[in-house]
């Protein structure tokens, strides 16, 4: 027996499939057609993200990474109650060399650029760019991380400024190496076009004379400190960043 089978029973399911593409269409086109296009909404920035473009800081030099993790630090030291200077961040970027200004102090709650300057590297952790570092006494060496600043003092470099580094194995040893911030006559730009680097320090982050005291008043008192570098072995191990990112 021959089997006949309607025009109709192709047509209705026909009719249904064009219609649930018509449906899923008009919700991805344009408003031109009548047809929306809609697409995944992009996650919140921040205002404190928006910043690096605000302040033009990625046409200064500073690394847009070492921008994002300063402000995941940031944000982990102030829920622990550790920031009481809590308007100020500060970022030492060492992807840059010694001769560029990679010391970026930034005022979150003004939107300002307070200062960008020189800042000097330990000198066994590089010549031009820094890229060894450590945690351990009369290394001589820089060590990254998070610091929060502390009260200023006057010592062997003049008026200065102590930091408690804030991760363990990293840069703990910061009080017992004597790590602050100070005055260096060889933090300076004729040197470096001079040589091709500035001088360094014992691991501390020096900079320059003419704007030590401003940095030193602007950043004291509980403010973050962030010294960055793209270096592998910190990023991996550093707690602080793994807790922050969750």
């Amino acid at each position: 027996m021959k089997l006949h089978i309607s025009k109709k029973a192709y047509v209705l399911p026909f009719l249904v499939l064009t219609s649930l593409f018509s449906l899923k269409v008009s919700s991805i086109g344009t408003k031109s057609t009548g047809i929306i296009i809609t697409t995944t909404a992009p996650a919140k920035i921040s205002a404190t993200e928006m910043l690096y473009d605000q302040l033009s800081l990625s046409a200064l030099g500073l690394s847009q990474e070492a921008y994002h993790y300063a402000l995941q630090g940031y944000d982990l030291l102030l829920r622990e109650g550790k920031l009481h200077n809590q308007h100020i961040l500060s970022i030492v970027d060492f992807s840059l060399p010694s001769t560029r200004k990679r010391l970026f102090v930034i005022d979150l709650t003004k939107k300002k650029l307070l200062f960008n300057s020189l800042v000097s590297h330990g000198r066994n952790s590089g010549v031009e760019m820094a890229t060894d570092f450590s945690n351990a006494p009369e290394s001589y060496k820089s060590s990254l991380g998070f610091y929060v600043t502390g009260k200023t003092y006057r010592g062997e470099h003049g008026y200065s400024l102590k930091l408690e580094g804030e991760e363990d194995g990293i840069n703990s040893n910061a009080m017992e190496r004597g790590i602050v911030m100070h005055a260096a006559n060889y933090v300076d730009e004729k040197l470096a076009h001079l040589q091709g680097y500035i001088g360094r320090s014992l691991g501390c982050p020096a900079i320059p004379v003419k704007l030590h005291k401003k940095i030193i008043q602007s950043i004291r008192n509980g403010s973050c400190l962030f010294i960055y570098s793209p270096d592998q072995n910190y990023l991996l191990s550093s707690k602080m960043l793994q807790q922050s990112a969750v």
